[in-house]
């Protein structure tokens, strides 16, 4: 369907600050700072400074939470966006909910024990932040993720992203239906997306560490719903006219 620029001047906002620029100033800010998040629940809080807190809206991790005191700001991450930040970007540490901070493998065991699934949705999750996709929740679309070509205030979300896999006791049962595919690829399109699923493929039975990340790949697909309309010759058919004897 390719991007819908929500105004006129969007599009040149976005080319002259890409996302990955945003991503890089963040991540010198927070490493500057020695941040830390604190395991909470199934999710991850990060207390930030005022400036800060631009930075997190504009590279789009996170939200923010609202507290009583005002000289705080907290953001509150989902599992995937605060590992990447810690073992991809390296710019957050993350403390456990027994107050001492947590090793990458310390931290992939306690990840994967909060969300069955974790493995798979981080790798899908990293798989589109990588190439600089902006990756948010999909719930309200009733996918996993939607994905955005730059900020959400410049673009509108361009694919609606489930998350496939086949690893044991892993199995999603998303689009195993007919009723279902159909329902999924009829919203998305509604809602002008395009349906990506990524399914994660799996070379090796390790997931005890970060590294065992390098031995799943990411197949791509895009579903669009088939219209008769675009096979149909464009030329009227013309009737002969009936000989005269």
């Amino acid at each position: 369907m390719g991007p819908r620029w929500k105004d006129n001047g969007s599009k040149a906002t976005a080319l002259a600050d890409p996302m990955s620029n945003i991503v890089a100033r963040l991540q010198s800010s927070l490493i500057q700072s020695g941040t830390c998040g604190f395991l909470s629940g199934c999710g991850v809080l990060l207390e930030i400074s005022h400036d800060q807190v631009g930075l997190l809206n504009h590279a789009c991790f996170g939200r923010p939470v609202t507290t009583a005191d005002t000289d705080t700001n907290w953001f509150r991450l989902s599992l995937e966006e605060a590992f990447y930040m810690h073992h991809c970007l390296k710019c957050v540490e993350i403390i456990g909910e027994d107050k001492s901070p947590k090793r990458d493998d310390e931290l992939w065991e306690c990840m994967k024990l909060k969300k069955r699934t974790f493995l798979e949705f981080y790798k899908a999750y990293s798989h589109l932040r990588g190439k600089n996709w902006v990756v948010r929740s999909g719930s309200q679309y009733g996918v996993d993720f939607v994905a955005y070509r730059h900020h959400p205030a410049l673009v509108h979300s361009e694919y609606a992203v489930i998350v496939s896999s086949e690893a044991e006791g892993h199995e999603n049962c998303r689009l195993k239906l007919w009723s279902d595919f159909e329902c999924t690829v009829r919203l998305s399109g509604s809602v002008a997306k395009t349906l990506l699923v990524l399914h994660i493929k799996s070379n090796e039975n390790c997931t005890f560490s970060p590294s065992c990340l390098e031995g799943y790949t990411v197949e791509e697909r895009t579903i669009t719903r088939w219209s008769p309309e675009q096979r149909r010759e464009d030329q009227p058919i013309v009737k002969a006219e009936s000989s005269k004897g």
